[in-house]
């Protein structure tokens, strides 16, 4: 399905019934990289997968975003679709999108789950940062798919470049969308957020340390933290048995 938010078409699914539920994948990632949970959550919940501006199956930005645009769009995808006082679960970019949306006061959702979440700017350079976040998501997305020689091939090439190489083979204005955001701030709005909040994250997560997480338990009110132990940026995944248990019970009524 799609739906236009202001000139950009957006691609999503909803799948199953009940009480809303809104899942936000993160940077190079798309809605399939959430699935799995929407797999579990669909046989109590409304689940709505959206492939974020830029990403899947969605249009590219005509110019670079900030923060503040990807959070006018998650509050303007939530208004055309009418969902009411959804629970918002966001992944890396994905919970960025969602500490600017409530943050802000854009969107009042029932709940919020914020999963190795962006948003404290890195104490790295900008330039170790993306290398990093772009070699451990192609690297991730590459061990979901087939082991075919290419896949082999390409994971390699991954290795040698350290991500550098997909960065600049990127579009554009991704490109600079990225620098834009990796070098803002959010930890002010944190505090603004006075929904129950769960935070899950990997004790391993080197794209956004587990530093983040212990900051953000701190600075959001009503706030709780799951650390898997050893698990990287893509805890979720990681431990989705343990964490499908983990969100089911956080978001009973």
């Amino acid at each position: 399905m799609q739906v236009k938010i202001k000139d950009w078409n957006i691609n999503y699914e909803v799948i199953g019934e009940g009480n809303p539920v809104i899942l936000l994948h993160g940077w190079l990632a798309t809605l399939e990289t959430m699935r799995p949970i929407a797999n579990s959550l669909k046989k109590d919940f409304k689940v709505y997968l959206v492939d974020v501006i830029g990403f899947g199956k969605s249009d590219l930005p005509e110019h670079p975003l900030n923060s503040n645009d990807f959070g006018d769009f998650l509050e303007e995808f939530i208004n055309k679709l009418e969902i009411k006082n959804p629970v918002l679960i966001g992944h890396s970019n994905g919970g960025r999108v969602v500490i600017n949306a409530v943050g802000r006061g854009l969107v009042s959702p029932k709940k919020i789950v914020l999963i190795d979440s962006a948003g404290i700017k890195p104490k790295r350079k900008l330039d170790y940062y993306i290398k990093v976040t772009i070699f451990k998501i192609g690297k991730f997305i590459l061990n979901l798919l087939p082991n075919t020689k290419k896949i082999r091939e390409f994971k390699e090439k991954l290795r040698d470049k350290v991500g550098s190489s997909d960065y600049k083979a990127s579009a554009p204005v991704l490109k600079e969308t990225m620098k834009k955001i990796l070098v803002e701030d959010l930890r002010d709005l944190l505090p603004k957020i006075s929904v129950p909040t769960l935070l899950i994250w990997g004790s391993n997560d080197t794209a956004t340390p587990i530093s983040d997480a212990k900051l953000m338990e701190k600075l959001i009110p009503n706030c709780g933290l799951i650390e898997y132990k050893g698990a990287s940026h893509f805890s979720y995944l990681e431990n989705i048995e343990n964490c499908n248990i983990v969100l089911k019970e956080f978001l009973k009524t």
